[in-house]
């Protein structure tokens, strides 16, 4: 093993240690004192290094490494650094260290690349404060606007674009993190699976060929408030009547494709929630996930068809459909995953050639650059919890297959 094993357990775990919500799992949102501490964290570990350190307009950061070349397009490898709430310290940080591990070990070795390598850690992928996730990503592919940051909020009203000028960003900028095509070789991504498939399996690695299209929609229906025990039922504007018939479709909706397509709501809430008041508004998330776009899409169809159907007749009714994340799926790249086999044989890794069902920011990366996405095991298939899970020495094999991959795409002088 060229890189160091007890480096990387002691970055995982200082980096656990940045947490809103200790002994309860790890809670890590954009933009807060714990999203400073691991930001100064890294910048101290990339200041050793042989590296330029930057942040762009969306608030990542990252650390470039020169290549003999010139000016070269750059060879990209790192993940995401925030959370959700009290989740495991595995989802996300893995890639991070992985990235900041193979750029030690390039120093360490006095490795010379033809080609720049560039350490990214990114933020909101989980969009835990603010709702839409993969933010980072979905900026460096220009999908990000102002208007975005006025209207998403987390729970508290704050926007994220004034968490953001709070924080030291501009978010009128917003549009300047977009990156151009030409100047990303390769963007090269290591995640937990998140799974039980490679445990299971006894697999060391596993390699994605393709990652599920995602859809997040949030739904409004909207109605009036009325006094629980004086309102006939036939004169009430109910909203949660209308939602609740609504969310108990949606399951058999992704049954029927029979092709692995997945729904959830995940969330609800009523207004004003109370006992004995008849809700007013409610609001709930749905999350849509297929190998097959055109599922996704007749699905959301049928939900918006339902919606339209169950508050035409009633004055008092309504609803929103706000679209907060739309990805197609999105096919890894053929030469990279050639290079992940290539490299797992020449160096005795076992691996599963496997299918995403996670979003990650790699997905949205794919839009602008080659991309390739390594799996690790997960203890039982654990993640978004606090038991989340990977021992080190899977996360070190990881962690080597990039590294290989990174001296091939590199091309060492």
């Amino acid at each position: 093993m060229k890189t160091n094993l007890d480096r990387i357990k002691k970055d995982i775990e200082i980096l656990s240690e940045f947490n809103a919500t200790p002994e309860k799992g790890l809670t890590r949102f954009s933009f807060t004192k714990e999203d400073r501490q691991v930001r100064e964290y890294l910048k101290e570990e990339l200041k050793k290094l042989n590296v330029e350190i930057y942040e762009d307009e969306s608030a990542t950061l990252l650390a470039k490494r020169k290549g003999t070349g010139g000016q070269l397009p750059s060879i990209m490898i790192g993940s995401h650094f925030d959370s959700v709430k009290n989740g495991g310290n595995f989802d996300g940080p893995a890639g991070i260290i992985m990235a900041l591990e193979i750029l030690r070990t390039l120093d360490e070795n006095n490795i010379k690349m033809k080609y720049p390598v560039e350490f990214v850690a990114m933020i909101e992928e989980e969009g835990g404060r603010f709702g839409a996730g993969v933010f980072g990503s979905r900026a460096m592919a220009g999908m990000v606007t102002y208007e975005e940051l006025l209207r998403n909020k987390d729970e508290n009203g704050i926007s994220m674009a004034e968490a953001m000028e709070e924080f030291g960003f501009d978010p009128k900028k917003i549009s300047d993190a977009k990156r151009n095509p030409e100047d990303i070789k390769a963007f090269i991504e290591l995640h937990i699976e998140q799974g039980p498939l490679l445990e299971s399996k006894n697999k060391n690695v596993g390699i994605v060929d393709y990652v599920v299209g995602i859809n997040h929609i949030n739904v409004t229906v909207k109605g009036r408030p009325d006094h629980a025990g004086t309102t006939p039922m036939n004169m009430r504007a109910d909203s949660m009547n209308i939602a609740a018939k609504v969310i108990g479709k949606i399951d058999s909706y992704a049954v029927e494709e029979n092709n692995g397509t997945v729904v959830t709501v995940g969330s609800v809430k009523t207004k004003p929630g109370a006992t004995n008041i008849v809700a007013g508004n409610v609001e709930f998330t749905i999350d849509l996930r297929s190998k097959d776009y055109e599922s996704i899409q007749k699905i959301k169809e049928k939900i918006k068809s339902d919606l339209e159907t169950l508050t035409k007749d009633n004055e008092g009714l309504s609803y929103e459909i706000v679209q907060m994340l739309d990805v197609k799926p999105v096919e890894m790249s053929k030469k990279i995953l050639g290079l992940f086999e290539k490299n797992a044989d020449s160096n005795d890794l076992s691996y599963e050639i496997m299918t995403s069902g996670a979003g990650h920011d790699a997905m949205i990366m794919g839009k602008i650059a080659d991309v390739g996405l390594v799996f690790v095991p997960s203890k039982d298939g654990r993640s978004h919890c606090p038991e989340e899970w990977t021992d080190y020495e899977d996360l070190q094999k990881g962690i080597e297959l990039i590294y290989h991959t990174v001296l091939d795409l590199g091309e060492v002088q």
